[in-house]
């Protein structure tokens, strides 16, 4: 997840600078827009919604090219639910930073009986590295363009890192690029081009790390809750699986006290909904 968090704070940081990139918009006054949609909230870290002009530019960063629900669906999902309550012209970009051969990352579609949507990917191991080095802000994603000499690729982002003037973006930019260079990098030679204690003092470094500490302890909340719901009724309908492993940690908290007082899954099914309109 932290790579996927990374992406979402360079893009909340630099939204004009992604916007530019991937619209080649010079549009001002861009917004970042919250990432929960009515209905049945969607919380997601690895999801941007930029407000440009009059449209939404829908970014997905992805470092697996499988995930639950599928890429495809999830993007007429978002789709449908920004069109509702928005109204306005919707550009989605899924973005996969770590190199596959998965078919996966090649789909720009979701097919359905009655239903076609297409979407852009952005395959980072594929993308011209220049105009993204151009760019303090899109420098750590420079670590993951094309290159026919991935080590120089690197040192020049480390170089272009070490011309921005202001300490502090400096170091979070320094500290981003760190992370996003794991994906393709040992971590002897980013630790030998990117100085690990600048990184460690930068304000992204160490959300990252209260991300990750938070993220285990409710992955554990988690598989604890499915295991006694399990227990107690045997097989979980996947979809409700799903809505649990979406519930913040207060709320996993919550649910695994009145699950003692269930009966059946249409009590579990019941406990869920409520959460979800309460959060609307």
């Amino acid at each position: 997840m932290e790579y996927d968090n990374t992406c979402k704070y360079l893009a909340e940081n630099y939204p004009d600078e992604f916007a530019k990139w991937l619209l080649s918009s010079e549009a001002s006054d861009i917004q970042v827009i919250k990432t929960e949609l009515s209905l049945e909230p969607i919380r997601a870290d690895s999801v941007i919604f930029l407000q440009v002009a009059n449209q939404i530019l829908h970014l997905e960063f992805q470092t697996s090219a499988q995930s639950t629900p599928p890429l495809d669906f999830r993007m007429l999902d978002y789709y449908t639910r920004l069109k509702r309550q928005y109204g306005c012209e919707i550009v989605q970009i899924a973005i996969f930073l770590q190199a596959t051969t998965s078919e996966l990352v090649f789909r720009q579609q979701y097919t359905d009986t009655n239903t076609r949507h297409q979407y852009r990917v952005i395959r980072m191991w594929e993308e011209d590295p220049t105009p993204l080095l151009a760019n303090p802000a899109l420098l750590p994603l420079a670590t993951l363009a094309r290159s026919d000499s991935p080590r120089a690729l690197l040192e020049q982002v480390a170089t272009g890192v070490a011309r921005i003037e202001k300490t502090t973006e400096r170091q979070n930019i320094l500290a981003c690029a760190g992370v996003l260079a794991g994906l393709r990098f040992k971590k002897d030679l980013i630790q030998q081009l990117f100085r690990k204690e600048i990184m460690q003092e930068s304000v992204i470094y160490q959300d990252i790390l209260q991300k990750g500490e938070q993220r285990g302890l409710q992955q554990g909340e988690v598989a604890l809750i499915l295991r006694l719901l399990r227990l107690r009724f045997g097989d979980i309908n996947p979809e409700v699986q799903e809505q649990i492993r979406g519930l913040s940690i207060p709320q996993l908290e919550g649910l695994a006290e009145a699950l003692l007082d269930f009966s059946s899954q249409t009590d579990l099914v019941s406990y869920l909904a409520a959460i979800d309109s309460s959060a609307i």
